[in-house]
């Protein structure tokens, strides 16, 4: 006869090893391309300038194309910047008020924010680069950001919205009976116990923005205003119109480092706000 407990501690024993097995296959996949990438970017004559082996004129030469790896990294950055603050700001702010207050029109004006889901994005890019334009806005950063901000409101507003109603009301009446505004409320308060709902929807706009291509590439004009992956994408080494391989591949391990570390950093409220908001609603 057999022991249960025997099967049962057998059955989970497999399934672990199942779960494992399936885990370190997905880590190899995604992080090969990754590993390969770096590898490449430091190893062959192009990184040590003539002999094989391994060098850093790979990074040498990214450094130095263009205006300069600088300044691209800049343009990157105040990008990435502006979209992770007003994404965070109007889906905070509009996720609290759906959540929280009655008015008119609540449920139709969260339909409509998501609704740009199902808009494609490639579509719009130009009646937004002329309307934009209206306001002079032409090769502008900030025009950038707002673009990317509106593509990142239907995901924002959906997990702010669930983080807040998932929130005890007997959280805010409490704070407004000790003389709380409902903002003095939400800053104090309720602020605090959607960290990681708003982790979540800060980092879907970091990865966004900060690798985004397309919109870039049609709303900037000067090659002093690039981002990094529109530089990335016209690297070239000028002889036939020939890609400095070496130089690419080295330019997607910097763009790919800080993708990485907000990761690992940020990873425990990630996942939190995914199963804490995502599952409501």
């Amino acid at each position: 006869m057999k022991n249960p407990r025997v099967s049962g501690k057998t059955r989970r024993g497999l399934g672990n090893s199942g779960f494992y097995s399936v885990s370190i296959v997905l880590a190899v996949l995604f992080l090969g391309p990754l590993v390969w990438a770096f590898f490449t970017s430091v190893y062959g004559s192009r990184a040590t300038g003539g002999e094989a082996g391994f060098g850093l004129d790979n990074y040498n030469r990214l450094i130095e194309y263009g205006v300069g790896l600088g300044q691209y990294v800049w343009n990157s950055t105040v990008v990435t910047t502006i979209t992770v603050v007003g994404t965070l700001l109007i889906t905070v702010l509009a996720g609290y008020a759906l959540a929280r207050f009655n008015f008119p029109g609540k449920n139709l004006l969260f339909l409509g924010a998501l609704a740009i889901l199902m808009i494609p994005h490639p579509t719009i890019l130009v009646p937004l680069y002329t309307m934009l334009g209206w306001f002079g806005m032409q090769n502008s950063l900030l025009a950038v950001a707002l673009v990317l901000i509106m593509f990142q409101l239907p995901f924002g507003l959906f997990m702010m919205r669930n983080a807040f109603e998932g929130l005890p009301k007997e959280l805010e009446e409490a704070a407004l009976i000790d003389g709380c505004t409902s903002l003095g409320a939400l800053r104090r308060i309720l602020l605090r116990a959607v960290t990681p709902a708003m982790v979540t929807v800060g980092m879907f706009a970091f990865l966004a923005s900060w690798n985004e291509f397309l919109t870039p590439l049609i709303f900037l004009t000067e090659g002093t205003n690039f981002t990094l992956p529109v530089a990335l994408v016209s690297l070239r080494s000028g002889e036939m119109g020939t890609i400095d391989l070496g130089a690419l591949q080295a330019g997607i391990v910097v763009t790919a480092i800080p993708c990485l570390l907000v990761f690992t950093l940020l990873q425990r409220h990630y996942v939190r706000g995914f199963t804490a908001g995502a599952v409501r609603g």
